[in-house]
C-alpha cells in the first residue's frame, strides 16, 4: 500500500495550514496514496507556552473540518496531532486519526511532554499541555499502528510495548527542533525505533521557522523494518511517499529473532 507524509511549516492560523494540506492532498490523490501522516500540532502551531487560541474538540467546527478533509479526498489522515480541549477544559496534545470515509479510528494523547533545561533555553510543555495517560494502538486496513508524538521518541519502552501488542507500523508525528536535529538525534532515534521493533516507522516532522520562538528540523522519514530509509523529506514543505509491504515485516522478523520471542 502506498502511504505518504506531509512535511509542513505550520503557523498559528489554521486556515493557512489547511490551504497547504489541501494542496498536498491533491497531489497525494493523483499518486493514489491511500493514507497520509501529518506532523505534531499541524492544525495550529502554538507560540511558545501561550494557551492556544485554536482548540479542536469533538463536534466543533475545527474537528469537523479535519474529518471532512479525509472524506473529501478519500484519504486516511493519520498520526498528526492538534491542540485539543479535554472534558475538563484541559489542553491535550492529541493525535487524531480518520479513515478515508472520515470515521474516527481513535486518538492518542502525548504521554511524554518535552522538557529541557539548557543554558540558553528552558522549555516545559507541562505548562501548556496535560500529559496523556496511556498508549494507543489503532487499526487501519492491514496496519496496526502504534501512535506517538515527538518527545515520546526518546522512550523506547513505549514502542516495545506496541510491538508486543502486534504493531507493524509506528507513527511519530513531531515538531522536532533544529539543535537536536543537527546533532543527529532525529535520524538516529527514528531508525533505531524501526530496527529494534522490526516495524515500519513513519516519522512526520514540522520544518522551518514556525514562529519567532520555534524553528523545526524537517527531514521527515519513512523507514522500513530493516532500518533502511525509504524516503527523507530533507528541508522544505513537501509530500513524500513509499510503498509499504507487510511481507517485509515478516521477512525481517524471521531473519533476526529477537531475544524473548
Amino acid at each position: 500500500m502506498k502511504v505518504g507524509l506531509i512535511q509542513l511549516c505550520s503557523v498559528l492560523d489554521p486556515e493557512a495550514n489547511l490551504k497547504k494540506i489541501r494542496f498536498f492532498l491533491s497531489q497525494a490523490k493523483e499518486k493514489n496514496i491511500k493514507g497520509i501522516f501529518l506532523p505534531e500540532v499541524f492544525y495550529s502551531m502554538p507560540i511558545g507556552m501561550e494557551k492556544p487560541s485554536v482548540l479542536v474538540k469533538k463536534g466543533n467546527t475545527h474537528f469537523e473540518k479535519l474529518q471532512n478533509l479525509a472524506k473529501e479526498f478519500q484519504i486516511a489522515l493519520l498520526g498528526g496531532s492538534v491542540c485539543y480541549e479535554g472534558e475538563k477544559g484541559e489542553v491535550l496534545n492529541r493525535s487524531l486519526n480518520f479513515d478515508e470515509a472520515g470515521n474516527d479510528l481513535g486518538h492518542y494523547d502525548k504521554i511524554h511532554l518535552f522538557r529541557c533545561n539548557l543554558p540558553d533555553k528552558k522549555v516545559n510543555e507541562g505548562e501548556l499541555f496535560t500529559e496523556g495517560k496511556r498508549s494507543r494502538l489503532i487499526e487501519w486496513g492491514p496496519f496496526k499502528i502504534g501512535l506517538s508524538i515527538c518527545f515520546d521518541l526518546r522512550f523506547p519502552r513505549l514502542y516495545q510495548d506496541y510491538k508486543d501488542q502486534g504493531a507493524n507500523l509506528l507513527s511519530i508525528s513531531s515538531a522536532f527542533t533544529v539543535p537536536t536535529g543537527k546533532a543527529g538525534h532525529w535520524n538516529t532515534l527514528v531508525r533505531a525505533r524501526a530496527i529494534e521493533n522490526q516495524c515500519y516507522v513513519l516519522a512526520c516532522n514540522q520544518w522551518g521557522k514556525n514562529n519567532e520562538l520555534t524553528e523545526t528540523w524537517g527531514h521527515s522519514m519513512i523507514v522500513d523494518p530493516w532500518g533502511e530509509v525509504l524516503a527523507d523529506a530533507g528541508e522544505g514543505e513537501k509530500l513524500i511517499f513509499a510503498e509499504l509491504d507487510l511481507e517485509k515485516v515478516k521477512l525481517v522478523r524471521s531473519r533476526v529473532i529477537l531475544q524473548g520471542e
